[in-house]
């Protein structure tokens, strides 16, 4: 049976603010990608996430990205290759702690928005970002886009690597994403972007806006928590999955 795993960006409530509806869609997910205070999520929300992964045994990954807090991490920044590494590197010791108190550890680590995309064209911001990921912990999985940059720097370092399709955003011809700055990036209907993930997982093809098709050879499909229906599109979506023949499993979570 071919497998896929199936991941969501989690955690990303601010103080009094909320984002998404993290335990709604958790039991749904195999992984969960957590943000560490940069573009979003903070302390609590962090060790709230962490606990949710070891109720619902998802496994745990680093959602790093650029100190962006006003622009939720989408805006791209003019940041160094010595940045990003600090900066990965920062935000995975943050999660580590909490991963730690919660007797659990560490799976992967998933760039989150502008310095996701970043990574996934320019080779030194991926090398820095594979660097990080090498230097804390070699066991680490590293996710990028399928094709992207990315995983050839995890692949470069020996990293296990993971490669992401999407369910909900629409691609270019070259396998890269549409900017969320252009109509119709993002697939906001329900069956479009389950009918887009079950292609991925099982053709591994998506269809670009133009109606061409595009190969996208993919390990993980991320689910995005900020959509309004997250909790029943994560629901459906693996239904779906499994109904096309898919086993959705992470693989073990790692335990201290």
């Amino acid at each position: 049976m071919k497998q896929i795993d199936l991941n969501a960006d989690l955690g990303e409530s601010f103080g009094a603010w909320r984002m998404g509806d993290d335990a709604g869609v958790m039991p749904w997910i195999t992984s969960a990608n957590v943000a560490c205070g940069f573009h979003a999520g903070d302390s609590s929300t962090m060790r709230k996430t962490v606990a949710l992964c070891v109720r619902h045994r998802v496994a745990l990954g680093v959602h790093p990205s650029l100190p962006d807090l006003q622009g939720f991490g989408r805006r791209e920044m003019r940041v160094s290759p010595d940045e990003v590494y600090a900066q990965t590197l920062y935000q995975i010791g943050a999660l580590q702690a909490f991963a730690h108190a919660a007797g659990t550890r560490l799976r992967h680590v998933k760039p989150h928005g502008a310095l996701y995309n970043m990574a996934a064209r320019e080779r030194a911001l991926a090398d820095a970002i594979a660097h990080a990921v090498a230097d804390f912990d070699r066991e680490l999985i590293l996710v990028g886009l399928a094709g992207g940059a990315l995983v050839e720097a995890g692949r470069a370092l020996g990293l296990a690597v993971s490669r992401e399709g999407f369910c909900d955003r629409r691609y270019r011809e070259d396998g890269s994403l549409m900017p969320r700055s252009e109509p119709h990036a993002v697939l906001e209907d329900r069956n479009e972007a389950m009918a887009q993930a079950v292609a991925i997982a099982t053709r591994q093809q998506a269809v670009t806006a133009d109606g061409a098709a595009v190969h996208v050879e993919a390990d993980t499909l991320c689910v995005h928590g900020d959509r309004p229906d997250a909790a029943q599109f994560a629901q459906g979506l693996r239904q779906a999955l499994q109904d096309a023949g898919m086993q959705v499993t992470a693989g073990p979570v790692r335990a201290c």
